[in-house]
């Protein structure tokens, strides 16, 4: 006989923990287990460990609503990170609902008893099946197996090492090295000065570059106030300015791309120094189409100025023995080429899901106020902002979750299912972002939508109204028995 759950929660990282308070809070009654496919829990947290790994959203933003951040560092380290998690797991006396080197491989939905059957490989081998009424997916967006590396000519020719930052090896010593970091994004952004303190030289080599922004990584007001207040009234005080300075930056970069782009620019020319050439820091797309890169303290432009690092714009012809040869010609010497090429993102760890019989083909199927999917029931998705940062959507989406199963408990219902009816909904992508590994799975993913409730917003304020506020019976959701299924 499967296991019976009230909820399955999959993934043990910064949702899966959060998602597994909420419900504990707010659902007290109800009968959970995380399913988590590695051996600890922090998920993103514990699994990259690469010299400098740190969040990119400040930490009051990134923490959950329900703990305040009270380090004093504003954009934290992994560790840091790490450790905030573990405690709200043992504060909330979680880890004995979390059953570890349980990696899902399937889900599948029968309306007649209103149940999923969770199919779970074991580290052992075993495969184990459990069976719950509420499938809530926290299992975060890439794959934590394989990240993704282009094909590089010659690779084979190069003597050195090659690293991928997912994979980084333990006790790896690149003192006296040259290091070259293929990539322009928030990984690339964090080695580039963390690997400065011991190698020879670092270098940057993108192929296009990204905006990027220097944030504090102290905020003395927060200090300051708390002498005077509660530390979880500072918190949220910190929480809803910092979300609203961020969003403000979104929207002007939307609506006024060229002044938003010259103030970007001029902030790092400030930084790097009047000889720097900006093609560097020069994207030829707007500010937003791809996510913007903090830089802590300005703490590359520091390591710029130094002449510890460099930035080498240009394209990759070849790896050589010595390093990578470049289409202009030029060679990179290097003892160490780092991969911070992106990710790959899997739908959901790469299980499969079917309803009553029918496999689920994501690319059918659009996203529901950013939580659900159309005619798939009683199955959440953890699916955090782009714009902002993760836990802020996380958290409501967990909040939603625990009002839809308290709405079908008051109501003697068993099923939620958001059911598309209206045949003038107008579909297109999910994520309104040009980033590659977003681009790279489009094919694959739900889609978004043109108009409410389907219409995936990226707005803090009008994503807590719709889902805090909003009716639940809206005339798309759709509850119902198990037996008039």
């Amino acid at each position: 006989m499967a296991e019976h759950f009230d909820v399955l929660i999959v993934g043990a990282g910064l949702s899966g923990i959060g998602a597994a308070r909420h419900l504990k809070s707010q659902c007290p009654g109800k009968t959970f287990a995380i399913l988590e496919g590695r051996d600890n829990l922090g998920g993103t947290w514990d699994l990259f460990r690469y010299p400098g790994i740190r969040s990119d959203s400040d930490m009051y933003t990134l923490g959950y609503n329900f703990k305040p951040w009270t380090e004093p560092q504003v954009i934290a380290d992994g560790d840091r990170i790490r450790h905030y998690i573990q405690e709200a797991a043992r504060e909330n006396d979680l880890q004995r609902h979390i059953r570890f080197g349980s990696k899902v491989v399937s889900a599948d939905w029968r309306s007649d008893t209103a149940t999923w059957t969770v199919t779970v490989q074991k580290k052992s081998g075993e495969t184990v099946q459990y069976t719950c009424n509420w499938l809530m997916m926290c299992s975060g967006y890439y794959n934590y197996e394989q990240g993704f590396t282009p094909e590089f000519k010659g690779r084979e020719d190069f003597k050195g090492q090659i690293i991928h930052p997912q994979f980084w090896p333990e006790n790896l010593d690149y003192s006296g090295k040259r290091v070259v970091v293929i990539g322009s994004g928030a990984t690339a952004i964090t080695l580039i000065p963390s690997m400065t303190d011991k190698a020879q030289h670092v270098t940057m080599l993108q192929r296009t570059p990204s905006y990027v922004i220097s944030v504090p990584q102290f905020d003395p007001m927060v200090r300051l106030l708390l002498k005077f207040l509660p530390e979880m009234t500072v918190y949220k005080m910190s929480r809803a300015r910092n979300n609203f300075i961020t969003q403000w930056i979104f929207k002007l970069s939307r609506k006024y791309p060229n002044f938003m782009r010259k103030v970007l620019l001029k902030q790092v020319k400030a930084q790097v120094g009047k000889d720097f050439d900006m093609k560097h820091f020069t994207p030829p797309y707007n500010p937003w189409d791809q996510r913007l890169c903090a830089v802590p303290n300005g703490d590359m432009f520091k390591a710029l100025r130094k002449k510890k690092a460099s930035v080498v714009t240009d394209h990759i012809d070849r790896f050589v023995d010595k390093g990578i040869l470049l289409k202009s010609g030029q060679t990179l010497e290097a003892d160490i080429i780092v991969t911070a090429t992106g990710l790959n993102l899997p739908l959901f760890g790469g299980m499969t899901l079917s309803v009553d019989g029918k496999a689920i083909e994501m690319n059918q199927h659009i996203s529901y106020k950013g939580v659900m999917f159309s005619d798939i029931p009683n199955f959440s998705n953890a699916l955090g902002y782009t714009n902002a940062s993760w836990t802020l959507k996380a958290d409501l989406i967990a909040e939603y979750v625990c009002r839809l199963i308290k709405h079908m408990d008051q109501t003697g219902t068993r099923i939620a299912v958001p059911e598309r009816k209206d045949p003038n909904i107008k579909t297109g992508p999910l994520l309104d972002m040009t980033s590659n590994y977003v681009t790279r799975a489009e094919a694959y993913m739900p889609k978004g939508a043109d108009r409410a409730p389907w219409k995936l917003y990226q707005n803090y304020a009008l994503d807590m109204d719709q889902l805090h506020n909003g009716k639940l019976e809206d005339g798309v959701m759709t509850f119902r028995k198990a037996q008039a299924s």
